[in-house]
């Protein structure tokens, strides 16, 4: 079984059970959270059989492993934790790899891998789909970007969370990966926000809730959403585990980034201000579909499935 040195930088509900599966596959794993709260249930007595360690610091983390993993919230974290005042990135030694899971802004991680790259440490972007569950079950899929052998050198951390098919190499470019990700939420968040629309339509018109998303979902507007998470909607559930603030943060990397390439992007910055304005009215809180709740108090309907 490999004994690679694997450190964890961010210990929260994506970080802890990622850290937990790659010490129960047999990495040396040490970790670490900026908020003691989250060390302290890393090392708790119910974890006793886990081969999880938490150091004392990011930088002990960072200086003593073979491949460091951010699972960071967001651009502004892995920005200040790389390359800040007390920046990992001068902590690891030449020949480490940095592996970055977090939803990243694309620029901002060719800025950090450059700087890396100058140190001798290697760099790959894998951007997680799936939420804590998934995480849990080490069923998770990765938008993976940067040279084939980083990659290489990534791929066993990535295949202990998520199997041998969990691994999309994008592009040798390590930014490739944090824009197809983006662009993939953006299609999420677009279509919550259309089939949100639509049901509210439908059932102003007089068409029962279960009717109507069944025929939707048999249709050629038939999506992964509809069949996924239309029915956490229905149940009331607007999926509390992705901050309202991280999606307009992402969004918002998009519309920059578009407007930077002088790229058309009317529609996608329409839901960016929808998802803005939900930001506004339910605060930063947690709720992938704080939008589509903000449409139905807009409509005044809530969508509700027959019991």
């Amino acid at each position: 079984m490999s004994r690679t040195r694997v450190g964890v930088v961010g210990l929260g509900r994506m970080g802890l059970p990622i850290a937990v599966a790659l010490a129960d596959a047999g990495f040396s794993v040490v970790g670490f959270d900026t908020l003691p709260e989250r060390n302290a249930l890393a090392t708790a007595p119910s974890r006793r059989n886990s081969r999880l360690r938490v150091a004392g610091s990011a930088a002990d983390v960072a200086a003593s492993v073979d491949i460091l993993v951010t699972v960071l919230p967001g651009p502004n974290e892995v920005e200040e934790a790389l390359l800040g005042q007390h920046g990992l990135v001068h902590r690891m030694a030449p020949g480490a790899l940095w592996l970055d899971l977090s939803s990243n802004d694309p620029t901002r991680v060719e800025r950090i891998a450059e700087r890396a790259t100058a140190k001798g440490i290697a760099n790959v972007s894998a951007p997680m789909g799936g939420g804590p569950a998934k995480a849990q079950s080490r069923t998770l899929s990765f938008f993976v970007g940067g040279e084939s052998a980083a990659v290489e050198r990534a791929r066993p951390v990535l295949v202990a969370l998520g199997g041998p098919d969990a691994i999309d190499h994008v592009a040798e470019s390590i930014g490739a990966g944090c824009t197809a990700k983006l662009l993939a939420n953006l299609l999420w968040f677009g279509q919550a926000v259309a089939v949100t629309e639509a049901m509210l339509l439908g059932v102003s018109l007089g068409v029962p809730v279960d009717s109507l998303r069944r025929s939707l979902a048999a249709s050629a507007g038939g999506s992964v959403f509809i069949d996924q998470y239309l029915d956490s909607l229905l149940a009331g559930d607007y999926l509390e585990n992705f901050g309202i603030d991280r999606c307009v943060e992402e969004l918002e990397v998009l519309v920059h980034l578009a407007a930077r390439k002088d790229v058309p992007f009317e529609l996608s910055a329409t839901v960016t201000r929808l998802y803005h304005d939900a930001l506004d009215r339910f605060g930063a809180i947690d709720g992938e579909l704080l939008a589509a709740k903000l449409l139905e108090q807009r409509a005044g309907v809530q969508l509700r499935a027959q019991p």
